[in-house]
């Protein structure tokens, strides 16, 4: 099978890349620059083939995609800042990126009846209460802009492909870029008190086993609608970070011990530095996963300590 895989310079697209690599499929990755910018760490995602593109430019998406003719698109590209997209001025940026660019390689997967695969997140919801979002729900309510942006990501698949599965995620990490995880580590080093918000709900996503599953996705017709994050129940922002620390003093690194580091749970209005609102219930109903055949991921716990080792902690 050859896969195009968008955004491959970012954490999961690089992850997606080494994935199929390893099942002996062709990948060819893709992102906005003129040559692979990730980390170059020696794994097949470096090795293996690569075409810049701008999928806010139609014209060349379609221009890649008609010379590539992939079997599937894997697109991981999109504009990721929350909070840089509630400025004025970058508003219509992260519309063409995230609604338009998808537009865009939708309507080139229809044209070559390929598969595709968007992304999403959790953020397309309004984030309240306590019962988790199961995935074929259509009450959206975005609270900022990055989240209406992916919701009309996902209608420009829904309604231009029949051939889709739009996976939504929420809390990522991985190896090739920053996340919450790195943040905590690097802040933890240099405070001696963290202030971590505790009244934000949900799972986070290990991009190393996510790939594992997006690959196995497409290599089935089971097409629609997926939550996917790992599994190990639903936890806080606050308990994250206290279950990285315990974690990283059990791998020999005694700075992060209760002795020298508190960290303190807040509510999000104490924490007051957001720009963009955040949902309060990020919980995702994984069971279709199940229902249609397809393997969960590991717990976030063993998710976390495979991923310490793997950066070196």
């Amino acid at each position: 099978m050859k896969v195009l895989v968008t955004g491959v310079a970012g954490q999961l697209g690089h992850d997606v890349m080494n994935e199929l690599a390893k099942r002996g499929h062709e990948g060819v990755g893709s992102d906005l620059a003129a040559e692979y910018s990730g980390i170059a760490d020696g794994s097949a995602v470096t090795k293996m083939p690569y075409v810049s593109m701008d999928i806010t430019d139609a014209a060349a998406v379609e221009t890649v995609l008609q010379e590539v003719k992939p079997d599937a698109v894997v697109h991981c590209a999109a504009w990721t800042a929350v909070d840089l997209a509630e400025d004025d001025d970058k508003v219509d940026k992260v519309r063409s990126i995230n609604a338009g660019g998808t537009k865009n390689i939708a309507e080139v997967c229809k044209k070559l009846d390929c598969k595709m695969v968007y992304l999403s997140t959790d953020y397309v919801f309004d984030g309240q209460g306590t019962k988790p979002w199961d995935p074929d729900c259509k009450t959206y309510q975005p609270l900022n802009v990055y989240g209406q942006t992916k919701l009309e990501g996902e209608l420009a698949v829904s309604e231009t492909l029949d051939k889709f599965f739009i996976v939504r995620i929420a809390w990522v990490f991985g190896v090739n870029g920053k996340n919450f995880i790195k943040t905590m580590l690097n802040v933890g080093k240099t405070h001696d008190t963290l202030k971590v918000v505790s009244d934000q709900v949900g799972t986070p996503t290990y991009t190393y086993d996510l790939a594992r599953l997006l690959v196995d996705m497409i290599e089935t017709d089971k097409y629609g609608y997926y939550h996917v994050t790992n599994e190990g129940g639903y936890i806080s922002w606050y308990d994250f970070t206290k279950e990285i620390f315990r974690q990283a003093v059990e791998l020999g690194h005694t700075e992060y011990s209760e002795d020298r580091l508190t960290v303190l749970p807040v509510t999000t209005a104490e924490y007051g530095l957001s720009k963009a609102k955040r949902p309060f219930n990020s919980r995702l109903d994984k069971s279709k996963l199940v229902k249609n055949g397809f393997t969960p991921l590991p717990t976030w716990q063993d998710a976390l300590r495979r991923y310490l080792k793997e950066i070196g902690m």
